[in-house]
């Protein structure tokens, strides 16, 4: 506590640094608490803090802080090694991840904790009679896979924070994010928790369904939907176990850094935080943040725009006639050489697509819709999809990519990925 005492035990007077830094030295030391010089242990020197350092004492929020661990060493010992383990911790993800012997049993708000799961997990029956639940509940398959996709993109490889699991999509701050459109998840929220309690209240105590797996089930039933109506029947891989976070368990603060600015996938852009920065180079950060290589990222926006799930429903992208249908229509139509794209204002962020003969508007889309079409890489994994041989590819690919994202965030079943 030697740093304290000294702050407090002395007066300071202000002096200039040999390099002409502004600084602080203690007046009238003790010889007990001079310091000795680094290179020449029989000089000594009067104690040297930073304007920084005398904020600790002068400052009316920070004062009584630095008094208190003053008075309570203990206390200040426990405190620190608790910041200091947060400091070089914070970027682990949740406690699953954590291993070795020195595990601290303590879990802490800033870990984004979720419940462990007990009891029996749901069955291959009990999910198709849940999938049948969601797919007759008065949801479309737009509405399905934007919840899903709202709650599991939040994902962040760089610290392991986000994911669908917890649920936290029902919970402050996220469940009135922009992007999620809050009015209208608050009533897709009340369907599925509907779906839920009448699930668990029809079992025992020993199986019950978490908001979290309904949610992310929801998005797989969904696109299973979407494909048969393109005549495809697959299944779309689904793991339970995710539980539903408390309200007291999420940091709201802490979570707000989150709040996505951007979703190309979900063509959504919030120009008050943009601040210059071109959406389609956002679209690209928020990949990297969920793992997606180019391909990944190439047939996971292309589904999502024909499977209608654009903010606000926003027809921009859209570039289909059979809506909430799993086909590979957005890339025919992007590359389709007989439309002529034109932008709606200088700022080139959105564009109308004209038949080339006729003049007839046909689609409309934005910046980050035609980088698919404009970006030499980007449009020679598009034109892939584009090919009608590659249908079933391109559903094999998206369902892959979308399994992908749904389980980013569940490091008990993907522990060393």
């Amino acid at each position: 506590m030697g740093y304290l005492k000294t702050l407090f035990k002395y007066e300071w007077e202000l002096v200039k640094s040999p390099a002409g830094a502004y600084q602080w030295m203690a007046k009238d030391v003790e010889e007990d608490d001079m310091v000795v010089d680094a290179h020449n242990p029989n000089e000594k020197h009067r104690p040297i803090m930073t304007t920084a350092d005398l904020a600790l004492r002068y400052d009316n929020i920070y004062q009584p802080i630095a008094k208190h661990y003053l008075k309570e060493p203990e206390k200040f010992a426990q405190d620190f090694a608790k910041a200091w383990f947060k400091l070089t911790h914070r970027d682990m993800g949740p406690k699953v991840r954590y291993l070795g012997p020195e595990v601290p049993k303590e879990c802490f708000i800033w870990q984004d904790p979720v419940p462990k799961a007990t009891g029996k997990m749901i069955d291959k029956k009990d999910i198709e009679n849940l999938k049948k639940k969601l797919c007759t509940c008065g949801l479309s398959i737009g509405d399905l896979i934007n919840t899903a996709w709202a709650a599991a993109s939040t994902f962040r490889n760089s610290d392991k924070r986000g994911g669908a699991n917890g649920a936290r999509i029902s919970l402050e701050p996220q469940k009135n994010w922009e992007v999620n459109e809050p009015k209208k998840l608050k009533i897709i929220l009340a369907k599925l928790i509907d779906i839920q309690n009448k699930f668990n209240s029809a079992h025992s105590k020993n199986k019950k369904v978490s908001l979290a797996d309904i949610i992310v089930l929801g998005g797989c039933a969904a696109i299973e939907q979407a494909a048969l109506k393109w005549g495809y029947n697959i299944k779309v891989p689904f793991i339970p176990g995710r539980t539903d976070a408390l309200q007291e368990q999420t940091d709201i603060e802490s979570f707000s850094v989150l709040e996505p600015k951007s979703d190309g996938f979900r063509n959504y852009v919030n120009s008050k935080y943009s601040h210059g920065i071109l959406p389609e180079n956002m679209l690209i950060d928020r990949a990297q943040l969920l793992t997606l290589t180019a391909p990944e990222m190439t047939v996971l926006l292309g589904g999502m725009r024909v499977l209608n799930a654009n903010y606000k429903k926003s027809k921009d992208g859209v570039l289909t006639s059979r809506c909430e249908c799993l086909t590979n229509d957005f890339f025919v139509n992007l590359l389709d050489i007989n439309t002529v794209w034109k932008a709606t204002s200088e700022e080139h962020e959105r564009f109308e697509g004209f038949d080339r003969k006729t003049g007839k508007l046909k689609w409309t889309a934005t910046r980050v819709d035609l980088i698919f079409a404009s970006n030499s890489q980007l449009r020679a994994i598009a034109e892939v999809y584009a090919c009608d041989d590659n249908k079933e590819k391109f559903i094999n690919d998206f369902i892959a990519a979308w399994n992908k994202v749904m389980n980013a965030d569940r490091f008990e079943v993907n522990l060393y990925k």
